[in-house]
């Protein structure tokens, strides 16, 4: 397994190793020790999984009460797959990190508390894995407008023909979202 930190420090991208042959291949996809090896103490509570069509964007979300940390796995297909900090009080306030994930590779992105998360689907369908350091909390439940100009994200997408909840929709921009501190 190879981690690298990306432009932001506190993301983290684990790409475990497969050993493969003619028949197919055998990678260990996880291992407790990954995240502690990099100074991250979190456990994870819960595992969730999404299906997506092409060109279906979901995100930026987050929990303001009871912050998740995410570990996001593309189990089948491809998303670009994006990051971004929502602390106040960090010099990266507003910055975000955007990464191709695909079930080639298989690339695992660390997505620490405090950070919004989102997706874009970019093959005919996407399947992607997330553990939780923390339990769905609705009630803390929040949005930040995925093409806010101010965070400025480059989603590798027609905008024109993307696919949307009425959540996603109506989410405010950055100056208007409940953030961290």
């Amino acid at each position: 397994m190879k981690p690298a930190r990306l432009t932001h420090p506190e993301v983290i991208v684990f790409r475990p190793d497969r050993i493969g042959d003619d028949r197919g291949w055998f990678m260990e996809s996880w291992r407790d020790t990954w995240l502690r090896d990099q100074g991250v103490e979190l456990d994870f509570v819960q595992e969730n999984q999404s299906h997506s069509e092409e060109g279906v964007l979901r995100g930026l979300h987050y929990q303001l009460v009871r912050p998740q940390g995410k570990l996001v796995r593309v189990l089948r297909g491809a998303v670009f797959d994006v990051a971004v900090d929502l602390r106040r009080s960090s010099a990266r306030f507003g910055q975000w990190i955007g990464r191709r994930l695909d079930d080639v590779d298989s690339e695992m992105l660390w997505i620490p508390p405090g950070f919004g998360h989102g997706f874009v689907t970019l093959s005919a369908t996407a399947d992607l894995m997330y553990r939780c350091t923390d339990y769905y909390y609705p009630e803390g439940d929040r949005s930040v407008r995925f093409d806010d100009a101010h965070l400025a994200i480059e989603w590798p997408a027609d905008k024109t023909v993307l696919r949307l909840s009425q959540k996603d929709l109506a989410a405010p921009t950055l100056d208007l979202a409940d953030v961290f501190d």
